[in-house]
């Protein structure tokens, strides 16, 4: 795991910058078919990564993970915000995201339709590199020697066609693909939440050995937050479009400071009969994304709900330790909510 003790200069250089990126999926009525709203799926998120780190995304369904992913593959083009890849901001046209997409890649949560039917396993993995310039000759090889990367025999698979394969088989040729491009960022969306367990666990740690000997920097979006708290070197929490909490793993797990980041973490799954949660942590659904409540957007769930809760939007402030930042005005010094941390006068 990266070391978050480290001083700044001895920490990797941020190889992915993502500042203030936004996402409003207008919604249409009435007789003249007018824009009546917006889903504010993704509003205003910021973030970094490290090379060779990994962070970890999590939130409820719905929250904007998978959105801020297909944002950052430009798959949806965001309405605004800034994204950096190696300190060179991602531009706008044909060029510029054909670059990005060298540099990063994505693999989905549907294993088959992420796949054409159409293709043999060798002309799917070989189809990105070729696109980008290399060699038939060359991307078929390099087609043939990351099956073998991945646990599959290539000469048992190449031929095959999707429907041929179990979906850990699948899931396998995807990851494949898409280091064929040998990008430095890959972007796991759900990528084992689909496979049995037996299957997850081999592919969370074909994962791992590959992101050693690749060099490579994931982003890992998920639910299971077990299997993220096995991944991650930090973790990044989102709730109806915005980013509540980030921080190094352990210190997110042991020491989370925002309540919202606290109920999930109560929701996981214990083994231990008499630490198993009796009753549910949060009440209720996420507020409508198309008109979401004033001030912090979790106060109509949070126990600790105060009125600067429900008139001012939290910012992310530093708390507990190194990198670890939390949204919630109990965290923020002089916010006005009776558990804050109060200033200490000059």
């Amino acid at each position: 795991m990266t070391d978050t003790t480290a001083t700044s200069t001895e920490r990797p250089p941020v190889l992915l910058q993502v500042d203030d990126l936004k996402k409003h999926f207008p919604i249409f009525g009435g007789a003249l078919n007018r824009q009546v709203g917006a889903v504010q799926a993704v509003d205003g998120v910021s973030f970094e990564v490290r090379r060779g780190e990994t962070l970890g995304i999590v939130g409820e369904s719905g929250c904007g993970k998978s959105t801020t992913a297909k944002l950052l593959m430009h798959l949806i083009e965001p309405d605004a915000g800034a994204i950096s890849v190696g300190g060179e901001e991602v531009r706008r046209g044909r060029r510029g995201l054909r670059e990005m997409r060298r540099r990063m890649q994505m693999v989905f949560q549907d294993s088959y339709a992420s796949l054409n039917p159409r293709l043999t396993i060798e002309d799917t993995i070989a189809f990105g590199p070729k696109v980008h310039g290399v060699p038939v000759k060359v991307a078929k090889q390099r087609a043939r020697d990351f099956l073998a990367k991945v646990g599959l025999d290539p000469n048992s698979f190449i031929r095959r066609y999707p429907h041929e394969l179990s979906g850990g088989q699948r899931q396998r040729v995807n990851i494949a693909r898409a280091l064929a491009l040998e990008p430095d960022i890959v972007i796991l969306d759900e990528a084992v939440s689909a496979l049995d367990k037996s299957v997850e666990a081999q592919v969370l740690n074909l994962l791992m050995d590959l992101k050693r000997d690749f060099d490579l920097t994931y982003l890992f979006i998920s639910h299971d937050l077990n299997v993220v708290h096995y991944v991650s070197d930090r973790v990044l929490v989102m709730y109806l479009g915005k980013v509540v909490e980030v921080g190094p793993v352990e210190m997110l797990y042991t020491a989370s400071q925002h309540p919202y980041t606290r109920a999930l973490l109560s929701a996981m799954p214990a083994m231990d009969p008499d630490k198993r949660a009796t009753e549910p942590p949060l009440a209720g659904d996420p507020p409508n994304p198309i008109n979401p409540p004033p001030g912090c957007r979790f106060h109509t769930r949070c126990v600790h709900a105060e009125e600067v809760c429900k008139l001012k939007e939290p910012f992310l402030t530093r708390v507990a330790g190194e990198g670890h930042f939390s949204a919630c005005h109990m965290a923020i010094e002089g916010s006005g909510h009776s558990q804050a941390p109060q200033r200490v006068a000059a």
